[in-house]
């Protein structure tokens, strides 16, 4: 009796700011093994196929600033001991970013899977899956064997793109043929709100990719749009191709020529799909709509895309232009929770809000007001006509539930700020407008103004006027 295919899976995933300040810890990090590692979409598919999954570790964390070397090498070294421990394998599933960057390691995803394939050795094939904000370097293509991203922003295809990693190596290892990835990537890098998949141009490009796939000798084609703030040599967009053998190489470079060059010729087309502009300008269009909820984006400090999310600004934007009714999600500022944890409930206080993090986008900002309600991490705080919710720790604003959390019910609010770029489809649903506040921070959308000191050069936009055709196949 043949036995079964073994494959391991498992990773680290994490989307690192550079602009942040605020290093991401080990106790940022949720670890998933064992069993709950096997409830994974990718290990279920492949334990429905009869392979022998063997679970590692698979750990990620909120989107922050770069990633602590100490706590880097205590997940890769975890990782890496349990693949000693189950002996051979005949493939890997790894889910990762694709944007983790390493305090004096640098990129993080092709130092972790060359680790891995010292461990394993040459012969078993290695799947990824990633997230279409990554900034892939080149070692990446050359240690894996297979890598596939999202094909979706709003993320709503994580599950299905590590399943689809999983088939692709399921594939591949029953006709063992040994797939040749290859990438090309135009010098542009553009911020993911700039990107929305379900709007031309990206809408188009997308649709593309399922052209590419159906190619007698492709296996799957990805676009990655990179991430816009992580100052490091890889950040750019990226056309991955993945050739069905070595035979079948020269068609993919081709494919990812054809598709990085409509990604570069479509650069100057892509736009937000909502209304954007500075901070009081979309305050007043959302006082002078008649419907609600308004949800206004403050895009400059999005937690999701790494920002640490205590940019006050558009609070006090709110209070001086005599918004009445509107709930802001939220501001990180444990002591200012602190203090309203000693004021109590019902209790009016003065308290800075803010700015304590971010102190090149932001400062501390005093606002009288009552607090209205504690949480175990956080309070609301109500000044004026606008209801402040603080965290004791970061989290990202991207469902309805988390404003409940707090007792609050976006639906039933005239003006709802969010710390985000993009709305997320929970939020969508309620909007009656959606609005994009071009705000400072670490995740400014204009990335101009942002200070880039490592970043491959020329770069649309920060440069302009220049050509680009992809390199010669070599």
């Amino acid at each position: 009796m043949v036995p079964p295919m073994r494959v391991a899976i498992g990773g680290v995933g994490h989307e690192s700011n550079t602009f942040n300040p605020l290093y991401t810890g080990i106790e940022a990090f949720r670890i998933v093994e064992g069993e709950a590692l096997l409830e994974e979409a990718a290990a279920r598919f492949l334990v429905g196929e009869g392979v022998e999954v063997v679970p590692t570790i698979y750990a990620r964390a909120l989107p922050s600033g770069i990633v602590k070397r100490e706590a880097y090498l205590q997940l890769k070294d975890e990782l890496l001991r349990r693949l000693s421990d189950v002996g051979e394998v005949d493939g890997l599933c790894l889910f990762l970013h694709g944007a983790m960057e390493v305090e004096e390691i640098g990129d993080g995803e092709s130092d972790l899977v060359k680790g891995v394939r010292e461990v394993v050795g040459e012969e078993p094939l290695i799947s990824v899956s990633l997230d279409l904000h990554g900034n892939i370097h080149p070692s990446l293509i050359e240690t894996a064997d297979m890598l596939t991203a999202y094909r979706t922003a709003p993320h709503v295809d994580a599950a299905e793109t590590r399943v689809k990693a999983a088939r692709l190596l399921l594939h591949s290892l029953k006709r063992r043929v040994r797939p040749v990835p290859v990438m090309v990537k135009p010098p542009v890098l553009l911020p993911g709100e700039l990107v929305v998949t379900d709007v031309d141009p990206a809408a188009s490009l997308y649709s593309s990719l399922n052209a590419i796939d159906r190619t007698p000798g492709i296996l799957d084609s990805s676009l990655l749009v990179g991430m816009a703030w992580a100052d490091s040599p890889q950040a750019s967009a990226s056309a991955i191709v993945i050739a069905d053998g070595k035979r079948n190489e020269g068609k993919a470079y081709f494919k990812a020529c054809k598709l990085a060059e409509a990604y570069w010729n479509s650069r100057e087309e892509f736009h937000f799909e909502v209304e954007a502009g500075p901070i009081d300008e979309m305050i007043k269009l959302a006082k002078s709509s008649s419907q609600g909820p308004v949800f206004i984006s403050d895009s400059g400090d999005n937690v999701t895309a790494g920002a640490p999310g205590d940019v006050p600004l558009i609070v006090e934007r709110l209070l001086a232009l005599g918004v009445e009714d509107a709930v802001v999600g939220g501001i990180l500022d444990p002591e200012a929770v602190r203090l309203c944890r000693d004021a109590g409930v019902g209790n009016n206080l003065k308290v800075e809000v803010g700015g304590k993090i971010d102190r090149v986008n932001g400062y501390p900002l005093e606002v009288k007001g009552r607090v209205l309600k504690l949480t175990d991490d956080g309070a609301v705080l109500r000044a004026g006509g606008v209801d402040i919710i603080l965290t004791s720790r970061r989290r990202g604003w991207t469902t309805l539930e988390a404003f409940r959390d707090f007792g609050i019910d976006p639906a039933e609010r005239k003006i709802v700020v969010v710390k985000l770029g993009y709305l997320t489809p929970d939020f969508k649903r309620v909007a009656k407008l959606a609005l994009l506040a071009l705000s400072p921070g670490c995740t400014n959308q204009l990335i101009e103004r942002l200070e880039y000191k490592r970043v491959r050069r020329p770069l649309y936009p920060l440069d302009k006027g220049f050509s680009w055709r992809p390199p010669e196949a070599h």
